[in-house]
């Protein structure tokens, strides 16, 4: 599966981290709904880290289709919100 953080770019990332993704994803979504801010912030800081640490980067001048899209680490819970589905971020 290939990941794009926005204004990062891009990593492929195996489909067996999923579920390991999804954790992270759902407290990400729990911390949304109470709106507590620190929280979001920690949990999409260490989402983020863990699909750059499990991905492996793709060159700069890569143009493959994304399947997934995760917000830029410096994004706003608000912003995130608008990238939500009803799974999360990352479907599963």
């Amino acid at each position: 599966m290939i990941v794009r953080i926005m204004g990062e770019g891009q990593v492929r990332l195996a489909d067996s981290h999923l579920a390991n993704l999804n954790t992270l994803d759902d407290e990400l979504l729990a911390e949304m709904e109470k709106g507590d801010g620190p929280g979001f912030r920690r949990t999409l800081q260490a989402l983020l880290t863990r699909v750059r640490d499990l991905g492996d980067p793709l060159p700069d001048d890569s143009l493959e289709p994304s399947e997934l899209i995760l917000p830029s680490p410096d994004a706003t819970l608000e912003e995130v919100r608008e990238l939500l589905s009803d799974d999360g971020l990352i479907p599963g």
